[in-house]
């Protein structure tokens, strides 16, 4: 076993939020780390690309749209520590579901539940009786401290509430939070979101949209006080097996070879079981992780897709958007759920980024369908297509009774990301909880 009552020497494999909020709390333990990531960009998923402009010029965009909430207090804690200003990197907003025309559901900054009571009843486009409905069923989700059967969808947590409301208000929750429509999601995990969110204390369900890219956000900066702080880092480098040592500890082979006390996975699923698979377990601890490598393996997986977008035309007030974040009416030929107005975020001028949770379908047909929907629903005539993103395995899916593997392989050998078991589904919060977890098994 590993003894965590002296400094250990650790390996990371994996530079996403998962791995680097890991590091920085093992390093403030007292820890000495290596970190390697395989990629020449500090984030995993959820990190910096370069987008070419209409005109040919370069911007730093992102690998997809992410945004946070008031709720992640484990996010905002581990950009803290390494300097992050959520004043000047996030712009905070209150709970806005409003779409182009205004109608939808905002919440003003007041505490729970007075901001959801006053959201709810200035609601545009909702009737009476849809208001009273989710105002009765919120309480009922409250009565019942926000649990459910592990077997629930998100649908069958909403069978009595209006088609509107499932329309203008669960969809939209349900598809950003779990990535995926309310008949497949979790209705648990769902739960769990919106305690956090809705009921947690003030600001707790307001809207964190990064004004940076998301490698600077946490990961890069992480990476730089980390380095400053005497890690060791491995950027663009690849590791390629693991090995247990004869006693205790593992040796990790990349580039070159280095010796262990522990190592954390912090890759994909997919990186994570191909890992542990390709290494040679003692006989005592073969089945298990053999065992933990196999469900890693299983989880499936479902995409997001990112178009970006540029347009000439603007607003009085110099903006695209009306709202930073604009929701969108999604159907099958109209996929895309949310716009952001990068010009509000602090990006380039004229550039919008409209986001497909869930998305399915060739690249072409679904960048066709979201252009003509953005031009249709926000009015721009001129948009133009720029980039389209797509990440296949976005994010494990979230539904009823998935089976997600757990924090520890074997002894000294752990796994931490967002897919790792925990309350929270594939979001930047769950990544950063896993991080901390690890970083406190460990001690």
């Amino acid at each position: 076993m590993v003894n965590a009552s002296k400094p250990l020497k650790i390996a990371i494999i994996g530079g996403g939020w998962a791995g680097m909020a890991a590091a920085v709390q093992l390093h403030q333990q007292g820890h000495a780390l290596h970190i390697w990531e395989a990629s020449r960009t500090w984030g995993g998923r959820a990190r910096a690309l370069a987008l070419q402009g209409p005109q040919g010029q370069t911007w730093t965009v992102d690998n997809g749209q992410h945004i946070l909430i008031g709720a992640y207090q484990r996010c905002l804690q581990v950009m803290q520590t390494v300097g992050v200003s959520e004043t000047h990197a996030l712009l905070r907003l209150p709970l806005d579901l409003r779409y182009a025309d205004g109608l939808g559901l905002q919440l003003p900054n007041l505490p729970p539940p007075w901001d959801a009571v006053l959201g709810i009843a200035r609601a545009q486009g909702w009737s009476w009786r849809e208001k009273l409905a989710l105002l009765y069923q919120a309480h009922q989700w409250q009565r019942s401290q926000f649990e459910c059967a592990d077997s629930a969808t998100v649908a069958d947590l909403c069978r009595a509430l209006p088609a509107r409301l499932i329309q203008d208000f669960v969809d939209p929750l349900c598809i950003s939070a779990l990535n995926l429509p309310t008949s497949q999601a979790s209705g648990r995990i769902f739960l769990q979101v919106l305690q956090d969110g809705l009921f947690s204390g003030q600001g707790g369900s307001n809207l964190l949209i990064p004004r940076t890219d998301l490698s600077r956000l946490f990961p890069a900066t992480a990476a730089t006080w980390l380095q400053q702080q005497g890690a060791q880092l491995h950027l663009g480098e690849r590791v390629q097996q693991l090995a247990a040592l004869p006693t205790q500890g593992w040796q990790v082979r990349g580039a070159e070879t280095h010796d262990f006390d522990a190592v954390v996975l912090a890759t994909s699923s997919a990186d994570a079981a191909r890992l542990v698979f390709s290494t040679h377990l003692p006989s005592q601890w073969r089945e298990a992780g053999q065992s933990w490598a196999a469900c890693a393996q299983a989880l499936p997986h479902t995409a997001i897709a990112t178009v970006y977008a540029a347009t000439a035309l603007r607003r009085k007030d110099g903006h695209v958007l009306p709202a930073p974040m604009v929701a969108l009416r999604s159907q099958p030929a109209a996929p895309a759920q949310f716009a952001f107005d990068k010009t509000q975020l602090g990006g380039p001028a004229g550039l919008i980024a409209l986001v497909i949770s869930a998305s399915e379908g060739d690249r072409q047909t679904l960048q066709d369908q979201v252009l003509a929907q953005a031009q249709q629903q926000l009015q721009l005539p001129d948009l133009q297509a720029l980039k389209t993103v797509i990440d296949k395995r976005a994010t494990f899916a979230c539904t009823p009774l998935v089976q997600r593997p757990q924090p520890s392989i074997a002894p000294g050998l752990w796994a931490c990301g967002d897919y790792v078991q925990g309350p929270y589904p594939a979001t930047l919060e769950g990544a950063v909880r896993s991080g901390l977890q690890i970083a406190q098994a460990v001690g």
